[in-house]
């Protein structure tokens, strides 16, 4: 016999699923876009590949700029697939807390260094 608990239904988790798998593929498209590009930059206009392609390829300030943006949109999308991964496969909440904080921390010194690559800070 079943029963129909109908708007009192307990659903668990933490209710990131929709936003979580939009962002996952909105992000994976700009990566996908920006790779692209850059590829079609460096087959097509660049004569050598050295050091001085790569830097005169991003020393523009648009392409400082989409490349962070690009960098920041990778750390988010690496931040959902590790913040699932350990919310999945770690039951001890203390560990689980643990390496959250380990992994925000790590993708925020990415984040600096990108800064710093980009910019030369």
């Amino acid at each position: 016999m079943s029963q129909n608990y109908g708007t009192k239904r307990i659903v668990t988790g933490a209710h990131y699923g929709l936003r979580d798998w939009l962002a996952q593929r909105v992000t994976a498209v700009l990566m996908a876009l920006f790779t692209i590009a850059l590829l079609v930059q460096v087959i097509f206009c660049v004569d050598t590949l050295d050091y001085y392609s790569w830097s005169g390829i991003f020393a523009q300030q648009w392409m400082k700029t989409l490349t962070f943006v690009v960098i920041v949109s990778m750390l988010y999308h690496t931040w959902v697939g590790i913040r699932d991964i350990w919310m999945d496969y770690i039951k001890p909440v203390g560990v689980r807390l643990s390496l959250q904080v380990f992994t925000i921390v790590w993708l925020v010194g990415c984040a600096g260094w990108a800064i710093q690559v980009l910019w030369r800070l």
